[in-house]
């Protein structure tokens, strides 16, 4: 789009890997690593920010939870991405974009995040939600990570089922049924996992658009964290 500026989500919407895999597969990136890279992408305190991708809005979920986390409310997820955009006839462009460099200052802890023991809590007092396919869920055609299955406890609600056909989210009041399907019955109670901690946070855009949970928690970590320590117990 005219005036967008590329996001790199190995290098500034997550930290660098752990060779022994604690953190998991995109850990959290540190505060200013974070606010390098978007005051780079021309990110202000004083500015909305937008965001997109072409692949049903999973990357641009992981930016909108970052911001959030790290500070910046005035962010939105264009609904539909790149595909919604052409399809209006709107106009596009090639080459890069050198936006003038902004003055986000990220302050982390303004979403909720947990840690593996916190998720292990959340599994059997409240509602862990995973929301990798579900077919991964199961613990089939696991092609991601060295080990299949789940963390015991967990529900699956698979994050790219959010969407319709053309990556556009599906009505908030049905986002909303599907969360309280999965017992979600206090916004408080809701944490969520994937693979990696990229599909959660599109998770957690979905509860929040529903209003189900404005502020899920996000397991950060995710799988790849998770089986990191073998002692960990898998379903």
């Amino acid at each position: 789009m005219p005036g967008a500026v590329f996001l790199d989500l190995e290098t500034v919407l997550a930290g660098p890997r752990r060779p022994d895999g604690v953190g998991g597969r995109h850990p959290l990136p540190s505060a200013e690593a974070f606010e390098e890279g978007m005051r780079a992408a021309g990110v202000s305190a004083d500015r909305d920010v937008v965001v997109y991708d072409d692949w049903s809005s999973v990357a641009a979920a992981r930016a909108w939870w970052l911001l959030r986390y790290f500070g910046h409310e005035r962010v939105r997820v264009l609904d539909g991405g790149w595909k919604a955009w052409v399809a209006a006839g709107l106009p596009v462009s090639t080459g890069s974009e050198v936006p003038e460099p902004g003055d986000l200052q990220a302050e982390p802890g303004h979403r909720r995040v947990i840690t593996a023991d916190e998720a292990a809590r959340y599994a059997h007092s409240a509602v862990l939600v995973d929301s990798r396919p579900a077919d991964r869920f199961r613990g089939e055609n696991e092609t991601m990570d060295p080990v299949a299955g789940h963390i015991p406890g967990a529900v699956s609600v698979p994050a790219l089922e959010n969407v319709d056909d053309q990556g556009r989210f599906l009505p908030n009041a049905v986002l909303a049924e599907r969360l309280r399907a999965a017992g979600v019955v206090d916004g408080n109670l809701l944490a969520t996992y994937c693979g990696s901690g990229v599909q959660a946070c599109h998770l957690a855009l979905a509860a929040a658009a529903s209003d189900v949970a404005p502020d899920a928690a996000v397991y950060v970590g995710s799988w790849s964290d998770w089986i990191s320590d073998p002692s960990r117990p898998v379903a």
